[in-house]
């Protein structure tokens, strides 16, 4: 039997409150480790009778997706609760720099220093530089703005580089050891058609991984990426899940699951050895050049 050494370890995962996030948080208690999760609700256009309806019909989209944004940590509490796990939630604003801090010391408070840190919470409004290709169906895509750069680059960029900056400093003073940053991007960091801001945001996160992999690794802490190909966090219709399979290697559509899986070997003893690399995690929808 392999064991990750993740036990009584604690973890601190941003974005956990659906999807990916909360995948992530059950993946790590089901090893025994002490999870702190993280999630932010942003205002939604929708009425709760209108997501409720769509969580009922499970059909992919819009409005699924945005009613799976809208959750609470509270099912994901409660699945760990169920296999005897530990952990302790807080909904938090992240591109508030002031709250950075404030988080680390909620989760000293509640489970203990962070051992291991899952930077996963993400923004993103489709823009573009062709006003052709703009329009309001589905989730609407518009010419690119000053505010979507700063609302990217806030969320998905500037957060992610001070949640790593307050990690190592207060890994450092405790003296510790060993220690494990993953941080999500997305097989479209490159550059994606119609959803430019994004795509450039997870793009310079990538680049501040490579970067604190290499400054960090002297401290025994291991930085790597994670890049998920297309995902159903209830994003994607039916129809996109079809077309999808058909174009994947693997035949099928990626689950939460497949993602947190990979995040937590990346976070295990047999992971030891690997710092500062991408890994694209999507059944071969993107393979590495």
């Amino acid at each position: 039997m392999i064991d990750p050494k993740i036990e009584g370890k604690v973890v601190l995962v941003t974005g956990a409150n659906h999807g990916i996030g909360a995948a992530t948080a059950k993946a790590f208690a089901a090893q025994g480790a002490k999870v702190f999760l993280t999630y932010f609700r942003e205002p939604c256009e929708h009425t709760p009778a209108e997501l409720e309806d769509a969580k009922e019909s499970s059909a992919g989209g819009v409005l699924l997706y945005r009613a799976n944004q809208q959750q609470t940590a509270k099912s994901v509490l409660e699945s760990i609760s169920s296999l005897n796990g530990k952990a302790a939630a807080r909904e938090i604003d992240l591109s508030d720099t002031r709250n950075i801090p404030l988080l680390f010391n909620d989760c000293e408070n509640e489970l203990g220093p962070v051992d291991i840190l899952v930077n996963n919470h993400t923004y993103c409004a489709l823009d573009t530089f062709d006003p052709a290709k703009e329009t309001t169906e589905g989730f609407g895509i518009h010419t690119i703005t000053a505010d979507d750069i700063d609302v990217n680059c806030a969320i998905n960029t500037r957060s992610y580089a001070l949640m790593m900056s307050e990690y190592t400093r207060r890994f450092l003073e405790r003296k510790a050891q060993t220690g494990c940053i993953i941080n999500l991007s997305t097989d479209a960091a490159h550059a994606h058609e119609a959803n430019v801001s994004y795509a450039a945001s997870k793009h310079a996160i990538e680049s501040y991984s490579r970067s604190a992999a290499i400054e960090l690794g002297r401290y025994g802490i291991t930085v790597n990426i994670v890049a998920p190909g297309p995902i159903q966090t209830g994003y994607l219709t039916p129809e996109e899940e079809t077309h999808i399979a058909a174009n994947t290697p693997l035949r099928r559509i990626g689950k939460p699951e497949d993602v947190a899986d990979v995040i937590v070997f990346l976070a295990s003893e047999q992971a030891r050895w690997l710092n500062g690399q991408l890994i694209y995690v999507g059944g071969g929808w993107r393979v590495h050049q």
